[in-house]
């Protein structure tokens, strides 16, 4: 006798349950083993290993709730924990994972631009609730590996063009950009250098075209001589400001791309025997605690980091629940912050 696989209404076969024990049977392989790939565990081969991860991605299997939950862990992921920038995005997404009884996990990348396969094990083993990548970039294989155990990713300032496909948190940068060089404008300077920061980094370039979409809007020239590059630091603006103020004909003010590089900026003109800002106007972007306290006090493009932290973390929180974003990509406004670094040029 032959067996008859049931129809539903519509006519069609039912679609087999895939279960663990299935997968493997696809697979080639053994049930336990399919548990280590799930579970992030060592001992299992790179092929296997994407072999297995394959199959639950096409077959859309998810690990049952009442098998075991996510861990009580929301995970930050930095290409950098270097800065006072870094600790205002961890006090945004604390806020956040304490009202939910979370604690809060961060990994370091020291300047890499896509984690290690190490840490993609670890994450999940560890299954936190979710995943917040700030200016680090995931490959496709391991953005695969978060969805296929449902471990939700939120990309915050990231480094190049936010995919469609994963939320993303970020700031107005471009305005803060036009913004910064119209205040200068409007003060009367006309020769305006601009610090940038790395170009790979795409809130950096969009800093710099505002910066020239002002420029341009005032009618005045870029000088390509005032256009530089430095690292996110201290000595990155330092040394560049330094090379500015050695030209023939010096910049009056210096947009920077960050707080830290305003400050080395700060440090160029009084070594150079100039005052800020008689001498020489200086903004930064950030609005970090430190810009109040500086000497003197920065004005600088206020970057809400605290709520940008907060707003990743919220919605990592409602893809975890089950809910759709309702926008794929959150831009939060900046703003001028307007203190004693900057006035009008020298007559």
């Amino acid at each position: 006798m032959t067996a008859i696989t049931p129809r539903d209404q519509s006519g069609a076969r039912p679609r087999r349950e895939i279960t663990v024990a299935r997968i493997a049977e696809l697979a080639g392989v053994s049930a336990p083993t399919v548990s280590k790939v799930i579970n992030g565990h060592p001992g299992v081969s790179a092929s296997t290993r994407r072999r297995v991860e394959e199959l639950i991605r096409q077959h859309g299997w998810q690990r049952r709730p009442e098998v075991t939950g996510p861990a009580a862990i929301l995970e930050i992921l930095f290409q950098a924990l270097d800065s006072l920038w870094a600790l205002e995005i961890i006090r945004g997404v604390d806020q956040v994972a304490r009202t939910h009884g979370l604690a809060v996990a961060m990994t370091d990348m020291r300047g890499l631009h896509t984690p290690p396969p190490a840490w993609t094990d670890q994450v999940l083993a560890r299954r936190p609730v979710g995943v917040i990548a700030v200016s680090a970039n995931l490959s496709e294989r391991q953005r695969a590996q978060l969805a296929s155990r449902a471990i939700p990713l939120v990309a915050l300032d990231p480094n190049g063009e936010p995919s469609h496909r994963i939320p993303s948190v970020g700031a107005t940068n471009w305005n803060g950009g036009l913004t910064a060089t119209r205040h200068l404008l409007e003060l009367g300077h006309r020769r305006i250098a601009v610090i940038g920061g790395p170009p790979a980094l795409l809130c950096c370039r969009a800093r710099l075209d505002g910066h020239r979409a002002a420029m341009d809007g005032a009618g005045v020239p870029v000088d390509p001589a005032l256009v530089r590059h430095g690292p996110l630091y201290v000595h990155g603006g330092l040394a560049e400001a330094q090379e500015l103020l050695a030209l023939p004909e010096p910049p009056t003010a210096i947009v920077t791309a960050n707080d830290l590089q305003a400050l080395g900026a700060c440090q160029a003109a009084r070594r150079a025997g100039l005052r800020v800002p008689e001498d020489l106007s200086v903004v930064g972007f950030d609005d970090l605690p430190l810009a109040q306290w500086s000497d003197p006090p920065l004005t600088t493009i206020s970057q809400p980091l605290v709520k940008m932290g907060s707003t990743a973390a919220t919605l990592i929180m409602s893809i975890a629940a089950g809910r759709r974003p309702d926008q794929h990509r959150i831009e939060l406004a900046t703003s001028l912050i307007v203190r004693q670094s900057t006035a009008p040029p020298r007559s």
